[in-house]
């Protein structure tokens, strides 16, 4: 009975966590996302190229995914999750209202890159720490939930920044209200710091794990389909930047397309993420087959074609964004999980960035040619993954024959 009852706190006390982290998220992507749904139009309005776009936007993913190679480590050999992340938290909150006050699309391209830099300091840490109340939990209900609420804010930043376009007609006083849920943010932050210091206390204890000094094959071929992924998506800002240009959708409607995005997004990742737990790394390769889609959609789409494929590449970047840690944390242990956590989002970002490089230069030469590419690169991830499901399986059988 004490067994029973115990195992209820801890179950409660994780789910608490991994709410309230998903509250801080829900303001973060208020804020960053509100911004990230007219910085190609920013950019544009302020002289930049599609080239110039595609590269800041790439150079961005490269920055916020690549850095992780440095502070997963850093967070795994130091055990400080908690500074980590709160410097992380801080520069990425005070870059997005910054953008009110530029005059050059160069001021504005490097507080795009410092917000992404911001967010590459804090994932892996945060990460790591949500893993351990996530195993508690179901680790795709866990990261399924925090994703949701992350995106739900990632719907309502939009919808504000709209409405505030909408009365205004500029770009400087959006940015200025985004310092509003920056702040909330940043308090509500230091109130998780201060209610769960040791998150790694959430999750039940798990015995050592004698293993080789590397990570197991899946994890190799899963990051193998995840770049695949990656290097096919293009980024919101190029999508914008075409609506933009080629007058396929009017200015005020372009944040609520993306809030379309983030509403896909964080429905995917509630469904997606109890199926995970259910069905494994199998469900990625009907949504990855599904989501290719989204690119003849969003670039040669009218109205109603555009807003399909923005609500497709919203799921696909959201199964992605929450599936990524659960099926990372499954494939490591637990004393692995930063650096892996590193590696993978590192590598993910290098591959989002030569993949934004190119879409953004052929979105200057050949539309046809964009469509292509991404759709290709979408594709040739599916193998990987049909490879990981059968290693984990495999895995499994031998497992449970012990």
């Amino acid at each position: 009975m004490n067994e029973l009852v115990s195992r209820k706190k801890s179950h409660k006390a994780a789910l608490q966590f991994v709410l309230m982290i998903g509250v801080v998220s829900f303001f973060a992507d208020f804020t960053y996302e509100g911004s990230r749904s007219v910085t190609g139009p920013l950019l544009a309005v302020l002289g930049a190229s599609a080239t110039v776009v595609g590269i800041v936007a790439g150079l961005g993913e490269l920055l916020g995914y690549g850095l992780r190679l440095v502070s997963g480590p850093l967070s795994q050999r130091t055990a400080k999750f908690w500074p980590i992340t709160l410097f992380g938290y801080f520069v990425q909150m005070l870059s997005v209202p910054a953008l009110a006050l530029v005059s050059t699309w160069p001021q504005a391209a490097v507080l795009i890159l410092l917000e992404r830099i911001g967010k590459a300091i804090r994932n892996p840490p945060r990460d790591v720490m949500l893993s351990h109340a996530a195993k508690e939990i179901g680790y795709g209900w866990g990261f399924g939930l925090h994703e949701a609420l992350d995106q739900t804010g990632a719907l309502v930043g939009p919808l504000l920044v709209a409405l505030v376009l909408s009365f205004h007609h500029q770009y400087r006083q959006a940015y200025a209200a985004l310092l509003v849920p920056a702040l909330l943010t940043l308090s509500l932050l230091l109130v998780a710091r201060w209610r769960y210091p040791r998150p790694e206390e959430l999750g039940p204890k798990s015995p050592p794990r004698i293993e080789a000094k590397g990570f197991r094959r899946p994890f190799w071929f899963y990051l193998g389909g995840a770049a695949l992924v990656a290097t096919g998506f293009a980024d919101f800002s190029l999508i914008a930047y075409h609506f933009e240009k080629a007058n396929t959708i009017s200015h005020g409607w372009i944040p609520v397309f993306y809030s379309t995005a983030m509403a896909a997004s964080g429905l995917g990742s509630l469904i997606f993420g109890r199926l995970f737990d259910r069905a494994g790394i199998r469900i990625l390769i009907p949504l990855t087959l599904g989501t290719a889609l989204f690119a003849p959609l969003v670039f040669l789409g009218g109205f109603g074609l555009s807003f399909a494929g923005v609500a497709l590449w919203g799921v696909g970047t959201g199964v992605h964004e929450s599936l990524i840690p659960a099926a990372v944390a499954t494939m490591v242990p637990a004393e692995k999980r930063p650096s892996a956590y590193g590696i993978f989002t590192g590598s993910y970002g290098l591959f989002w960035f030569l993949g934004s490089a190119v879409i953004g230069f052929l979105y200057t030469v050949s539309l046809n040619g964009l469509i292509a590419f991404c759709t290709a690169a979408e594709i040739c991830a599916i193998p990987f993954f049909v490879i990981v499901d059968r290693l984990e399986r495999q895995t499994r059988r031998e497992v449970q024959s012990l």
